[in-house]
């Protein structure tokens, strides 16, 4: 496997993973309400740590994406 077939791989897992975060957040969202005291600071549960694990795996995904292309964040 090339670099950039790598890069592209990892990058669709981390989407892939990030797709699901999305759903269960919505479900639980349905199912139980979410505040803004549960989104920004949960410390159990689904909640717990969400929005810091999906910025890591978005920041991630923008950074292979340059990669991938051999661009740069400004």
């Amino acid at each position: 496997m090339t670099d950039i077939a790598a890069l592209k791989q990892e990058k669709q897992e981390l989407i892939d993973k990030m797709l699901v975060m999305q759903k269960k957040f919505i479900d639980y969202e349905h199912e139980h309400g979410v505040s803004g005291k549960d989104y920004w600071a949960s410390k159990e549960g689904l909640l717990a740590n969400y929005r810091e694990n999906y910025m890591k795996m978005a920041n991630r995904v923008v950074d292979l994406a340059h990669q991938i292309v051999g661009s740069s964040r400004l």
